[in-house]
C-alpha cells in the first residue's frame, strides 16, 4: 500500500507517478473530497482523471479521513485524537476494506492534499496504526514521485520534533514522544460552535 498528496502537483504528474509506482486503485482518504484551489482533485474530477489513465476510484474519508464526526474523538480543546479515531468501529471497518481491496489483487495509493505526508494524517493516522497495529508498512511516495517508508518517516519525526532517545527514554519512549508532538501540531481542530 502506497500514500500519495496532490498538493501543487498537475493531474497528469500525480497520475504519472501513481502509474510508475503500479497502483491501480486510488482510495480517497480526505473527509471533505475536494479543494479550493485545485479543481483537478474534486472527487468527481478526480474520479474521472483515474478513470481515463485506467484506474479505480474509491471514497474512503468517511472512515479513514482525519475529521471524525463523532465528537468522543476530540480532546477539550477540539482537536481530534488519533489514539481515539483508531479504535473506533468506523475506521477499523476502512482498514479492513484496504485488506481487502490488497486481497483481492489491487495496489492501492491512499490520497489526500498535504505535500508532505509528515504533516498528514496519511502517516500520523493511518501509517501509524497500520505499522503499530497491523505490522504493515505503508510506502509514502513524495511530491518529487520518490518513496519514503513510514519507519523512515518516523525517523524524520524524530529530527523535525527534536526528540532524542536518552537515558530515560529509550529508541520507542522518544519515537512515541516524536509522535505525539507532531499530532499535537497537526491534527485537526473543529472550529468553535
Amino acid at each position: 500500500m502506497f500514500t500519495i498528496g496532490y498538493a501543487t502537483k498537475p493531474i497528469d504528474r500525480y497520475i504519472e507517478q501513481l502509474l510508475h509506482h503500479g497502483v491501480n486503485v486510488v482510495a480517497d482518504v480526505r473527509s471533505v473530497p475536494y479543494s479550493k484551489v485545485f479543481h483537478d482533485y474534486h472527487q468527481e474530477a478526480l474520479r474521472q482523471h483515474l478513470q481515463q489513465a485506467g484506474l479505480r476510484y474509491v471514497y474512503l474519508g468517511e472512515e479513514l479521513g482525519p475529521r471524525s464526526k463523532d465528537r468522543a474523538h476530540y480532546d477539550d480543546s477540539s482537536q481530534v485524537q488519533f489514539d481515539r479515531l483508531m479504535a473506533s468501529t468506523l475506521y477499523q471497518s476502512g482498514v479492513q476494506r484496504l485488506f481487502d481491496g490488497v486481497d483481492k489483487g489491487f495496489s492501492i495509493a491512499m490520497t489526500c492534499a498535504c505535500k508532505d505526508p509528515a504533516i498528514c494524517h496519511r502517516s500520523l493516522l493511518i501509517g501509524w496504526s497500520l505499522k503499530h497495529q497491523y505490522n504493515v508498512e505503508l510506502q509514502h511516495i513524495t511530491h518529487d514521485g520518490s518513496l519514503e517508508t513510514q519507519s523512515a518517516l518516523e525517523q524524520r519525526l524524530m529530527t523535525m520534533t527534536g526528540t532524542v532517545p536518552d537515558l530515560l527514554a529509550g529508541d520507542e519512549a522518544a519515537l512515541q514522544l516524536a509522535y505525539q508532538q507532531q499530532c499535537q501540531a497537526c491534527a485537526y481542530r473543529r472550529p468553535p460552535d
